[in-house]
């Protein structure tokens, strides 16, 4: 590949695609899906976020401490009430 081709800029119009309603995008090329296809695939499940960032509160921290030897234990589960009322 030239080098001129690496840095060239794309001539497509993604505003115009963006605004495509699915009635307008032409799938005409593309082949209908065969029961072989749905014979050869698998379903696959969405993982959920497993591992998540938080930030606490130094003070909140401190408070959690002095509930005492399992504050850990108990910070976990204050959080996991809280993640599970923030569910959609």
């Amino acid at each position: 590949m030239n080098e001129n081709a690496m840095n060239s800029t794309s001539r497509t119009n993604w505003q115009k695609v963006d605004s495509l309603t699915e009635e307008e995008i032409d799938t005409s090329d593309i082949p209908p899906l065969t029961e072989e296809f749905f014979r050869n695939s698998r379903w696959w499940k969405p993982v959920e976020p497993l591992n998540v960032l938080v930030q606490i509160d130094p003070a909140t921290l401190a408070w959690f401490q002095a509930q005492g030897e399992n504050y850990e234990e108990k910070m976990a589960i204050a959080l996991q009430i809280y993640a599970e009322s923030c569910k959609v």
